[in-house]
């Protein structure tokens, strides 16, 4: 069963526009993040939906441009927004692209960095490094990512993405190891 989008989500995509979302999931963001994160999207002009994550990432102000939200329902919700900033982990990363929406990613560590790195190659969006991320670089970021170019690669792309990337695996396996039957 899918877990519906929170009434206030719905009324709030509803409201206008599309508008960029925001999350780091698990991973820790530093002191003035909010700041820079509402900063960045009034400055491209567009809404924002902040996932608090286990950062506890909050707003700034009671502005109406802006709503924060705990745990969402990622099928529903990224396909509903503009562009999604987030840290680049694998799940994260290819959720997104399923979702046909341009990515920004600020990789903190690992495999983050490669992500980042893959979504640039492909054209689906930008990347800024977290460590040095500024309100000028992410607006930056954010604004070559909602380019309708990368918008439309992120679009064409995403009906190339598969979900059963497991299956495949065992399968090229299998063909390539054979079974044991164990």
């Amino acid at each position: 069963m899918t877990c519906p989008l929170p009434e206030h989500v719905e009324a709030f995509l509803d409201s206008g526009e599309p508008p960029i979302l925001v999350g780091f999931g698990s991973m820790p963001a530093a002191g003035e993040m909010s700041r820079r994160l509402v900063g960045t999207a009034r400055a491209v002009g567009r809404r924002l939906i902040v996932s608090r994550g286990w950062a506890d990432l909050e707003l700034i102000d009671d502005a109406p441009d802006c709503i924060a939200v705990g745990d969402v329902n990622h099928d529903l919700l990224l396909p509903r927004v503009a562009a999604f900033v987030h840290h680049g982990g694998a799940g994260t990363t290819a959720a997104a692209a399923r979702a046909g929406v341009p990515q920004v990613i600020t990789p903190m560590f690992s495999d983050q960095f490669y992500w980042a790195n893959r979504v640039v190659e492909l054209g689906l969006g930008t990347t800024t490094p977290h460590i040095t991320m500024t309100e000028e670089s992410l607006t930056a970021s954010l604004r070559e990512a909602l380019d309708p170019t990368v918008q439309e690669r992120a679009r064409t792309l995403a009906g190339q993405v598969r979900r059963d990337g497991a299956a495949v695996a065992a399968r090229r396996l299998e063909l390539e190891y054979g079974t044991t039957g164990n």
